[in-house]
């Protein structure tokens, strides 16, 4: 069996990528660890939700995708796309361990004449210094002569419809130039727009770019709104107003921290990295450490609402966390600020729940905290951590005793109403 293109990694990026291709004609085969994952897969049972199962299985049906744990069929691709996870270890240092171990897993297979692309999101000089020595060492061929390596970033935004893997623009940079025409070959089957560089390292530092540009103002907009909650200014009223300007502004938005899995990971990539050069990126640095003092600062709001408004103290309050995902109207978990403002009420003695009509069940808590439906009068606070737009903030506002909205979900109704504080 032949395969056009092979993915390993059935993730966030994999799946979208296994079916982008298989869409555009291709066979695809999906590489994985996990075998119940492989097994759900095979049978169009999808764990992503921009290709839900009605999508994937007509091609699983079909044999257009085929999920496997056996990395010996990769000798039988065309092209080969590593889209594994690049995590932080408890020190907040890349952790490339899981790229490494598939690649020696991997490199065995290696073809000659074979494309074979890193998708996943690191440090600049990975694909050169990590990727292809691990490579070469276990084939036995040359990168650049013997066989193509290329880089080329994902660019996944879950959730989202008018952006997505067929149509946001892709970059690729090659070890050669022969190596980045190849794999631009392969995006342009099934991609719209190519777009090529002249190495792997600029479109490593590419990708980390367009996420630490998000991270710092991010950050910038959630000092603004901590110096706000001091001089007794609105800071959404302050962005939506500087948002008229129709040049020379982006708006950002103020939030209880970084979700998902680039910008709250991806900056220290670059941080780490550049202190190799003697260099330290104090704006990143910086922008990292606001962010991730966000969900300490929303804690210290709720117990300002609860003791100005209400007269209680944190330790008993029973409150009700609305919405736990990273992101609105999706269901990913990953990097949510949500887990840690959780984790910082129950430590100061709060009975907490949480309801998501997309997160049925937290594992990283370890306990039941989930209500599928609620009644707000039977809390002492309502929090709103995760706009979805599914839920009804006009009744939230109408029906709650308290509320703290750390997104403006609740908009002129919520300014107006004496019990809803925000951030």
């Amino acid at each position: 069996m032949t395969w056009d293109v092979a993915v390993i990694g059935a993730g966030y990026v994999g799946v979208p990528l296994a079916f982008t291709f298989a869409d555009a004609g291709k066979r695809v085969l999906l590489v994985d660890v996990q075998p119940g994952l492989i097994e759900a897969l095979n049978r169009g049972e999808s764990h992503i939700e921009d290709v839900p199962s009605e999508k994937l299985k007509p091609f699983t049906d079909s044999g257009a995708i085929t999920a496997t744990i056996d990395y010996e069929q990769l000798r039988n691709a065309g092209a080969v796309l590593i889209a594994l996870p690049t995590p932080l270890s408890k020190q907040r240092e890349p952790d490339l361990s899981i790229i490494e171990g598939a690649a020696k897993t991997f490199a065995p297979f290696v073809q000659r004449d074979q494309v074979i692309v890193l998708e996943s999101t690191t440090w600049p000089g990975t694909t050169r210094e990590v990727l292809q020595p691990v490579l070469e060492e276990g084939s036995r061929l040359k990168a650049g002569e013997d066989f193509h390596l290329a880089m080329s970033p994902e660019r996944v935004d879950p959730g989202r419809e008018d952006w997505t893997t067929k149509t946001t623009p892709k970059i690729v940079g090659g070890l050669t130039p022969a190596c980045g025409e190849a794999a631009a070959e392969v995006y342009r089957a099934a991609m719209d727009t190519v777009h090529e560089l002249t190495s792997p390292e600029a479109a490593e530092l590419t990708k980390l770019l367009e996420n630490i540009f998000r991270s710092v103002n991010i950050a910038l907009v959630n000092e603004l709104a901590i110096l706000c909650d001091r001089m007794g200014i609105d800071i959404w009223e302050v962005v939506d107003s500087a948002a008229t300007k129709p040049f020379g502004f982006m708006r950002f938005s103020p939030g209880p921290g970084l979700g998902g899995h680039c910008i709250p990971v991806d900056p220290f990539y670059l941080s780490w990295k550049a202190r190799e050069f003697g260099f330290y990126t104090e704006f990143v640095e910086l922008a990292g450490k606001v962010n991730e003092e966000m969900p300490y600062f929303c804690r210290s709001l709720v117990s300002q609402a609860l003791n100005h408004h209400a007269q209680l103290a944190m330790k008993g309050s029973r409150i009700l966390v609305l919405g736990v995902a990273y992101k609105p109207d999706i269901g990913d978990l990953r990097e949510s600020p949500a887990l840690k403002l959780i984790s910082l009420l129950q430590n100061a003695g709060a009975d907490v729940s949480y309801h998501d009509p997309h997160v049925p069940e937290i594992h990283e808590q370890g306990v039941e905290l989930s209500v599928a439906s609620y009644e707000p009068k039977n809390y002492d606070c309502v929090v709103i951590v995760t706009d979805h737009s599914s839920l009804d903030y006009d009744a939230l506002v109408d029906e709650a005793s308290l509320v703290v909205d750390l997104r403006n979900a609740t908009g002129a109704k919520g300014s107006a109403s004496g019990h809803v504080f925000k951030l």
